[in-house]
């Protein structure tokens, strides 16, 4: 069974992303390291979403986990 994400923050995380690395985006809510994962989800059936910047620019990480354009903020964080 999998959990539902918690709420993280209701607002996206700005983040300066360098070309070429990769990043793990935290999707259940539980890491201390937000927006990203340490491990936390762990039992949760949540996995993290693995992602590599093509450019370094500033990108927009959802915080609270319910984008449908993951590991992206859409927004859905002002219906919640």
């Amino acid at each position: 069974m999998t959990d539902a994400p918690i709420i993280a923050q209701k607002a996206p995380y700005p983040i300066e992303v360098e070309a070429g690395k990769t990043y793990f985006w935290c999707a259940c809510g539980k890491s201390a390291k937000q927006p990203f994962c340490d491990g936390s989800h762990k039992d949760t059936g949540i996995a993290p979403v693995k992602f590599t910047a093509e450019a370094d620019k500033k990108m927009f990480f959802c915080g609270c986990k319910h984008s449908s354009k993951a590991p992206f903020c859409d927004g859905a964080h002002s219906k919640l």
